[in-house]
C-alpha cells in the first residue's frame, strides 16, 4: 500500500524568530511496507512535541549543532525528526508488532520509518491518555524529573526558583519541587499563567516577569532569605537575577536558555564574584545524558499521576499543518504547559 506522506519542512536557516512563513508542507509517496531483515518499523505517527531547542539546529550555524546528534543541524528540505507518539503501521523489528502503540524519536510528519538503533518504545495506551507519553511521561517530564533530582539534589525546606514556571518542563519541576517539601516559587509572562501556577499547580507564589522592571529586586522580595535552588528555562537576564540572589552553595541547573534562542544580543552574565564566593554550581544537562534514571522516573511519575499528586499540562493543536504556528507560538510565549500537535485519533 502506498500513501502520500506530509510533512514539514523549513525553507531557509532560521536565524531569528521563527514564523509560519520559514516552513513549508509538502508531501511524497511512502510505502507502508519494509524490506525482509531491515528490521526498520513504520509509525503512523499521533501526537508530536514541539520544543524550543529545535530553533538552534535550524540556524545557519550554532555552537551546538557539532556537540550532540540530537542538536545537529537541520537543512532546508530536511525531515524534521521529533519526540513523539505513535502506531506500528508495519514492523520488520521482532520487538514491534502492528497496532503497539510508541514512544520515540519520529518526525514532523504524518508517517515516520524508524530505522535500527533509533530510540523507540512501547507505552501502556490504556491506563493515561496517550498525550501524556509526549509530554509528563516524555523527555519533557525526564528532563525535569532528572534536572531537578539528578542536578539540583533537593533538600525539604529548600527554597526554589523557577523560571518559565509554565512551560512544559518548569511546571513539573515546580510540582515535583512541592512533593519534595521545597517552597516554590516560578515566574510566567500572564496573568493566566501566574494564576495557574498558584491556584492549580500548588506553587507557593509566582510573579508575571513584564510587570517587574527590575528582576533582582523582585526576586530579593519573593526570596528574602535567597535562593538555593534555581531551575533554569530562560537564561539572559532572569539567570543573571537569579544568581545575584542565590545563597551560598546554591545549585543552578541550566536546562533552556529560550529568551537567547532567537536574539544573539541577550546573553547571560552573572557576576562570577558571586558564583565564587557564594560557592555555586551552575550546570548544563541533556535529558539524554540521564536516560539511566528512566525507569525510576516512568515509576515515580506514574504513581504520582495515579494518586493525583500530580497533573499533565498540555497544550494540543490538531493537524500537522498546525506545526509551523506552534512552534513559532512558542517564542510568543502562546503555549500553557506542554506544547503538543495531535495529528489523528487511534
Amino acid at each position: 500500500m502506498e500513501v502520500e506522506n506530509k510533512h514539514i519542512i523549513i525553507k531557509h536557516a532560521i536565524d531569528g524568530l521563527a514564523t509560519e512563513s520559514d516552513f513549508e508542507l509538502r508531501s511524497a509517496p511512502l510505502v507502508l511496507s519494509v524490506a525482509h531483515g531491515s528490521r526498520e518499523v513504520v509509525v503512523k505517527n499521533l501526537f508530536l512535541s514541539i520544543d524550543p531547542y529545535q530553533l538552534n539546529r535550524m540556524k545557519t550555524c550554532s555552537s551546538s549543532q557539532k556537540t550532540i546528534a540530537a542538536a545537529a543541524r537541520i537543512q532546508p528540505g530536511q525531515r524534521i525528526d521529533a519526540f513523539g507518539v505513535g502506531k506500528v503501521v508495519v514492523s520488520g523489528n521482532e520487538e514491534f508488532e502492528r497496532d503497539d502503540v510508541v514512544a520515540g524519536l519520529l518526525a514532523w510528519e504524518e508517517y515516520t520509518v524508524v530505522r535500527p538503533g533509533t530510540t523507540l518504545t512501547k507505552v501502556d495506551p490504556h491506563e493515561f491518555p496517550l498525550s501524556y507519553h509526549a509530554s509528563i511521561l516524555g523527555t519533557s517530564g525526564l528532563t525535569a524529573y532528572a534536572g531537578f533530582y539528578d542536578i539540583c539534589k533537593p533538600k525539604k525546606g529548600e527554597k526554589v526558583f523557577v523560571s518559565a514556571a509554565s512551560g512544559s518542563v518548569g511546571n513539573l519541576v515546580g510540582q515535583y519541587a512541592k512533593l519534595s517539601g521545597c517552597y516554590v516559587v516560578g515566574c510566567a509572562g500572564s496573568k493566566r499563567k501566574v494564576d495557574l501556577l498558584k491556584e492549580k499547580l500548588g506553587f507557593d507564589d509566582a510573579f508575571n516577569y513584564k510587570e517587574e522592571p527590575d528582576l533582582k529586586s523582585a526576586l530579593r522580595r519573593y526570596f528574602p532569605e535567597g535562593i538555593d535552588i534555581y531551575f533554569d528555562n530562560v537564561g539572559s537576564t532572569m539567570l543573571d537575577a537569579a544568581v545575584a540572589n542565590m545563597n551560598i552553595f546554591g545549585r543552578v541547573a541550566v536546562c533552556g536558555a529560550i529568551s537567547e534562542y532567537a536574539d544573539p544580543g541577550k546573553r547571560a552574565a552573572p557576576d562570577m564574584i558571586d558564583v565564587i564566593y557564594k560557592r555555586i554550581t551552575l550546570r548544563g544537562f541533556l535529558a539524554v545524558d540521564h536516560l539511566h534514571l528512566y525507569a525510576g522516573f516512568l515509576s515515580a511519575t506514574s504513581d504520582h499521576l495515579r494518586h493525583g499528586r500530580m497533573r499533565a499540562v498540555e497544550d494540543i493543536s490538531t493537524g500537522l499543518e498546525s506545526v509551523p504556528s506552534a512552534f513559532a507560538g512558542l517564542f510568543r510565549g502562546d503555549n500553557v504547559g506542554k506544547k503538543l500537535v495531535q495529528l489523528t485519533s487511534v
